[in-house]
């Protein structure tokens, strides 16, 4: 089977159930597995050459709705007239539909139940471990920086904060993302600010202008050790690679009861 995937999460799906030798295209920021890179690239996730993917022949293609403004490129797949799956996660029970999903469009359907069960399986060893608290931790989750983005109630980071005895600030907003403003983000008070930006590198982030913005300042979250630049890898793509960021949340919130993650799968 000859597949092309349309976003990274996909690929890293498509990669965990042993079909790296079936990807015959990518779009230009899969980066996951390093040889990937190697593959025909297809252009930015929202700009996909859909001339390339034809002349690649695919017999399947995998899109997703988990990238904002994705829905302009599905309907420009669905005029090719070839195979194709649109994934469309939003919580993390919605994460494991999806890879059930490739798994059973791919002829992986076992391999694809074996990467959940195991994923779940380190999921519960993780709360297991996390201590009972009186009060939930509260993470603010940074998407983006201007406007200010973050996820919302219908989010896997508000299932991930919660895993880790924590709550995502904006849990109650009925969405996937909410757009608001550092003064808002101020008034509820978090207990840490979470940077990742998506598609950004970790080394791109200043923390330094996190830490100075004015309606801030004077605030206990802001302080250098509350903040925390992260891999946007580990938690703004829908895949099984989300349950290393899961257990790096973890040894941030308490270091003393977790070690440093180590890469799931």
């Amino acid at each position: 089977m000859r597949i092309v995937s349309l976003c990274p999460s996909n690929t890293e799906i498509l990669v965990c159930l042993g079909l790296m030798n079936q990807i015959v295209g990518v779009d230009h920021y899969s980066d996951w597995p390093k040889t990937v890179k190697n593959l025909p690239d297809l252009g930015p996730d929202l700009h996909i050459n859909m001339e390339k993917v034809v002349q690649l022949q695919p017999d399947l293609i995998v899109a997703s709705k988990s990238v904002p403004g994705m829905e302009k490129v599905v309907e420009q797949v669905r005029e090719l007239n070839i195979p194709y799956l649109v994934l469309e996660p939003y919580h993390l029970e919605d994460i494991f539909d999806n890879i059930i999903e490739v798994g059973i469009a791919t002829e992986r359907l076992r391999k694809a139940q074996q990467v959940v069960d195991e994923m779940k399986a380190k999921i519960e060893w993780i709360s297991e471990r996390v201590p009972k608290l009186e009060r939930a931790i509260k993470l603010y989750w940074e998407w983006w920086p201007k406007p200010v983005i973050s996820p919302g109630e219908k989010n896997w980071l508000t299932d991930v904060s919660e895993i880790v005895g924590a709550k995502n600030i904006f849990a109650a907003y009925p969405h996937p993302n909410i757009q608001t403003d550092w003064e808002r983000v101020a008034q509820e008070s978090p207990d840490y600010v979470l940077a990742v930006w998506t598609g950004i590198p970790i080394k791109q982030v200043n923390i330094d202008r996190i830490i100075s913005r004015p309606a801030w300042q004077g605030k206990r979250f802001v302080e250098r050790d509350r903040v925390h630049i992260l891999e946007e890898a580990w938690f703004c793509r829908p895949s099984p690679r989300l349950i290393t960021g899961i257990e790096h949340l973890a040894h941030i919130l308490y270091p003393k009861r977790f070690f440093e993650a180590t890469s799931f799968l």
